[in-house]
């Protein structure tokens, strides 16, 4: 399930996000203490964060809040500018500064790990399209943010453009795997173990010539030094083992930005 943010009215999903903490907003009077922005927001992290992005709606929001979905009305249009603030609440949740003394590199891994820690808090926000971005206040500094530690890299425009996007993309595409391991026995009604076993069992039947067929594949899965035996049921197992390959690849990435730094250097020897 795909959901693209930005669908509600341009004027005043962007006059939601931008409007200052605390700024009164309009509305009725009743027996009742008034809802708030802030608090609709809260409930619909709620949710979502319990129920998934499937049991998100005006409706589900307002039972959250003892009220219903028409009372929301007032201060949220609809569902889409719902949205929208709560990506940009998530997102809030990120540090905005980090410490450069010890350069670049730490601060980067740092913000990667942070950001693969939200993600997985709020996994349901992996499920929002990056191609069209909310543009809230939290988005925006969470890339200035990270584009504050890069700058320490020197990189050239370009090539801070690719990296950024590559950097992002690594933490919200192993984010949702991990999460995915995490709900896939729940969601499925097998085990890890019982679905490696029984495919296993089958591919021995139906491909005796596995291993010559796929020689490097098989050597790589042989590796003492590899990933644990899947058959580990295990709580958390897959989501570790995500977890590892995760800073595996963020080291490799980064291992590459330090060669392209040096590549650039004009003193370079």
């Amino acid at each position: 399930m795909t959901v693209f943010a930005g669908q509600g009215d341009a004027r005043r999903s962007l006059s939601l996000l931008w409007a200052a903490p605390g700024h009164p907003r309009p509305g009725r009077s009743g027996p009742k203490p008034a809802l708030s922005v802030e608090a609709i927001v809260t409930a619909g992290l709620a949710v979502a964060d319990a129920e998934g992005m499937a049991a998100l709606s005006m409706r589900a929001v307002g039972e959250q809040l003892g009220r219903t979905a028409m009372a929301l009305y007032t201060y949220v249009p609809g569902k889409a500018e719902l949205l929208d603030l709560m990506h940009d609440r998530v997102l809030g949740e990120l540090p905005t500064s980090y410490d450069l003394t010890a350069g670049w590199r730490p601060a980067a891994t740092a913000w990667a790990e942070d950001a693969f820690a939200c993600y997985l808090r709020h996994p349901w926000v992996l499920q929002i399209s990056q191609a069209r971005p909310v543009l809230g206040p939290a988005e925006l500094g969470a890339m200035e943010t990270l584009l504050r530690i890069l700058t320490g890299a020197g990189l050239a425009p370009r090539l801070l453009r690719g990296v950024v996007a590559a950097l992002w993309q690594l933490v919200r595409g192993m984010a949702r795997t991990a999460a995915e391991a995490r709900d896939a026995a729940a969601a499925t009604g097998i085990s890890d173990a019982e679905w490696w076993q029984a495919r296993s069992a089958g591919l021995a039947e139906l491909a005796p010539d596995f291993a010559d067929r796929f020689p490097l594949l098989t050597a790589l899965e042989s590796d003492p030094a590899g990933p644990a035996d899947p058959y580990d049921d295990t709580t958390g197992h897959l989501e570790q083992q995500t977890a590892e390959a995760f800073r595996t690849g963020l080291a490799v990435l980064l291992d590459g930005v330090e060669a392209a730094v040096a590549h650039r250097r004009p003193d370079r020897t």
